[in-house]
């Protein structure tokens, strides 16, 4: 069957809406001074926006370590500004993975939105206030540690998997829902990324989804997760001050960073760019432990080790539940799947 033609122009409208209010923001409001101050932080997106669009770790995964780690500013300002930056960066590669018409977990996705609603506003709301400065950069650490462990070694299985596996679509609402609910209100609300690598791990290795299926889906809920995060902020807590200006600096390079990140992951290959961030993800934890060397101590350290261990173990166990649910025996080529109910793995619709 011969997939549907993209459609860009809802697209190109929402870049000429949003490069219409920006500058307004900044030529009839703040100044040009505001944006060129904040240069570096431009910069920085420039590569973090490529993540975004090409993986499922949010800008926010270069944005938090670039202001906290490098400039050293507080936590919660790189958490909010992962919100405030990916609002736009995440949106713009949602409109483009659309107007694509690029394939995608639907069920799962619905659940997960569904997830974040609920999750997102608790979760900042009741949860992150009281999680320490210090311990908003522990978690960002270990988590974005474990994801990059996990394609170290798995990244060679996950891109050979074809289409993807489940019992059927309520069941895709289920988990979707579990771990949008418990993603956004734990991890996100905290760190302001996380529900997307959290989605795409139930879909890579739950479901055994192929990874043009699993990234542009993650991109979506992290997209949704993100616009919601920064409006209840905005709305219930405030936005920590900073956040306006690297955003300004940064909103115009991510609002086309992102989604050609989209594009062009599909001329140099998806592997190559996993791996090159698996590294970055390794590097900023063993940054965050040395930074924090005097806070965390002996003890500290060690049990942020412990935790990343825990996780990658929690990923395996998720593994051998997805290899299980598609009756993929023992010794059969890694990524190869099959429907419980058909022959063969199902391509996902909406």
């Amino acid at each position: 069957m011969t997939p549907p033609r993209p459609r860009l122009w809802p697209w190109f409208l929402w870049l000429a809406a949003f490069y219409a209010v920006w500058s307004y923001l900044v030529f009839g409001l703040v100044g040009w001074q505001t944006v060129a101050d904040h240069w570096p932080m431009a910069l920085a997106m420039a590569f973090g926006s490529y993540v975004a669009g090409s993986t499922p770790m949010g800008g926010g995964t270069v944005g938090f370590p670039v202001l906290v780690l490098l400039f050293d500013l507080p936590a919660t300002l790189g958490r909010d500004f992962s919100f405030a930056v990916q609002s736009i960066g995440m949106t713009s590669a949602s409109i483009f993975i659309l107007a694509r018409r690029q394939p995608l977990a639907w069920a799962m996705l619905r659940g997960c939105l569904w997830g974040s609603l609920i999750g997102t506003p608790l979760g900042i709301l009741f949860i992150a206030p009281l999680v320490p400065e210090l311990w908003i950069k522990v978690v960002f650490a270990v988590v974005w540690a474990s994801f990059g462990v996990l394609h170290l070694y798995r990244v060679n299985e996950f891109s050979r998997h074809s289409g993807m596996t489940s019992p059927g679509e309520g069941w895709d609402f289920r988990v979707g829902l579990v771990a949008g609910l418990a993603a956004s209100s734990m991890v996100s609300s905290v760190t302001g990324v996380g529900i997307d690598m959290v989605l795409y791990a139930a879909l890579v290795l739950l479901c055994r989804a192929d990874l043009k299926i699993a990234i542009p889906t993650s991109v979506l809920i992290m997209a949704f997760t993100s616009v919601l995060g920064i409006a209840v902020k905005a709305m219930f807590t405030g936005v920590q001050a900073g956040v306006f200006e690297n955003w300004l600096a940064a909103a115009p390079v991510v609002a086309l960073g992102a989604p050609l990140g989209a594009f062009a992951v599909a001329l140099i290959g998806r592997k190559p760019t996993l791996l090159f961030v698996a590294v970055l993800c390794l590097g900023q934890f063993v940054w965050t432990c040395h930074a924090e060397s005097e806070s965390l101590g002996a003890t500290g350290i060690t049990l942020a080790v412990l935790a990343v261990v825990l996780v990658l173990l929690g990923f395996e166990r998720l593994r051998s539940w997805g290899r299980a649910l598609g009756h993929e025996p023992q010794d059969s080529i890694p990524g190869f799947v099959k429907n419980l109910d058909r022959p063969t793995a199902r391509q996902p619709g909406p």
